[in-house]
């Protein structure tokens, strides 16, 4: 089965093994699990790789079971040593609703080898 992230690749040799809690690589790598994370509904992990000073609680995440996910474009990740912004667009429609596009750049930091995710703005 393809990764949700749209990488292409079999989830297992993919996101799948950030989920089993491999480290992602880079920032890039830890987005696009984030992205598979909430495909999957894994609240878990989305705390997990929030960043400790900006994560939400978890009833902020708790997955609408309405909501279907349409696919990731990722328009650019840059890498400053322990920093990164990752842009992208998901897209995802809910119910009925018309599909919704989500387009966000994203801050991420590496602490002790791990990628965090901080905040993000919205376009």
């Amino acid at each position: 089965m393809s990764c949700a992230c749209g990488s292409g690749r079999v989830a297992t040799d993919c996101c799948g093994r950030w989920h089993a809690d491999a480290p992602a690589p880079t920032a890039e790598a830890l987005m696009r699990s984030r992205y598979s994370a909430y495909v999957r509904g894994d609240v878990a992990y989305l705390l997990a790789t929030w960043h400790a000073d900006t994560r939400p609680d978890a009833a902020s995440l708790a997955p609408d079971p309405a909501t279907r996910w349409l696919g990731l474009e990722v328009k650019r990740a840059v890498e400053d040593g322990d920093t990164a912004v990752v842009e992208f667009v998901a897209r995802f429609k809910v119910g009925g609703q018309p599909a919704v596009r989500l387009h966000e750049t994203s801050r991420f930091v590496r602490e002790d080898g791990c990628w965090f995710y901080v905040d993000g703005a919205f376009s």
